[in-house]
């Protein structure tokens, strides 16, 4: 899990990308992203592999944005706050956020880009979301629509269904938020691209020039909880980054800090509702990632 490499989040800087054309997949729609953004449709969609190291620098979009990993986890930092997106799961960005993100390991991913007031129920802030076999279906079907698709027809009903199944989506708590103030934020996201990295309370308040007790009371204003509950979260989130990509329970809870897989297992649930191996029970494993009947 890795947080921004560098660069203030009040300037957006030009997207780049280290895209190895060799591991792209194949859609029928080749656009670029930016081209993606004046398409004559409400959504374009798109298909990609990332390979594994490859950071999209800190960016916006006029249109709002799903990105989906089919398998592969990634990380996206807003200013709202830190984002893991596992398999099965997707994380919608409104129209305009600033956002880098992070493909730690090889992703298969599927993104949508979607004009602004298409939809009322939309989301209007970040968030990961489930993801549904329909959804599912949907996204994979729609990457593999033309681009001027026709609006009257299927494909315009594809969409439109589309756009219905993603406002129903519940979010999943898979994200740190940020504070806003920018001292402590910028430590934050060094935190989050180096989760293991011992700091306390204290080295905080050094590093930002703040009191204890200054950092403390606005830690937990702007962020809505203490900073070793925080730092904690973020260790969980990169646990669930590591169980993502197939390493057992003990490794990942030893490689986190925890002194036995069962203290883990126990703060796990307490997290996320459910143990290890039934949260990704109930995530699934596609069979494929991309091809859709049409």
């Amino acid at each position: 899990m890795t947080a921004p490499t560098s660069g203030s989040f009040a300037t957006v800087r030009k997207r780049r990308s280290n895209i190895n054309p060799t591991l792209q997949a194949p859609p029928k729609n080749l656009m670029r992203a930016d081209e993606c953004q004046d398409v004559a449709r409400p959504v374009a969609a798109m298909a990609l592999d990332m390979p594994r190291g490859c950071t999209d620098a800190l960016h916006t979009h006029r249109r709002a944005q799903l990105l989906y990993a089919c398998a592969g986890v990634m990380s996206v930092v807003t200013r709202e706050g830190a984002f893991v997106v596992p398999p099965q799961r997707a994380v919608w960005l409104p129209a305009g956020t600033e956002h880098e993100v992070h493909y730690g390991v090889p992703v298969s991913l599927r993104t949508l880009y979607i004009e602004p007031r298409t939809h009322e129920d939309l989301p209007g802030h970040c968030r990961v979301l489930e993801v549904s076999d329909l959804l599912r279906a949907l996204i994979l079907a729609a990457v593999n629509l033309p681009t001027e698709y026709n609006l009257t027809g299927r494909e315009g009903k594809i969409m439109s269904l589309l756009l219905d199944e993603i406002s129903a989506m519940p979010t999943v708590p898979l994200h740190a938020p940020m504070p806003k103030d920018e001292r402590l934020a910028r430590v934050c996201r060094a935190m989050f691209k180096d989760p293991m990295r011992e700091q306390k309370l204290e080295d905080l308040a050094r590093a930002v020039g703040m009191s204890r007790r200054t950092v403390t009371r606005l830690f937990r204003r702007e962020t809505g909880m203490s900073f070793a509950v925080w730092r904690q979260h973020v260790r969980l989130l990169e646990a669930l980054s590591r169980l993502a990509i197939g390493r057992s329970v003990t490794a990942v809870a030893l490689d986190v800090g925890y002194r036995s897989p069962s203290s883990f297992t126990a703060m796990f649930r307490r997290t996320f509702g459910v143990t290890p191996s039934h949260y990704f029970a109930q995530a699934g494993t596609p069979d494929d990632t991309g091809t859709a009947p049409e």
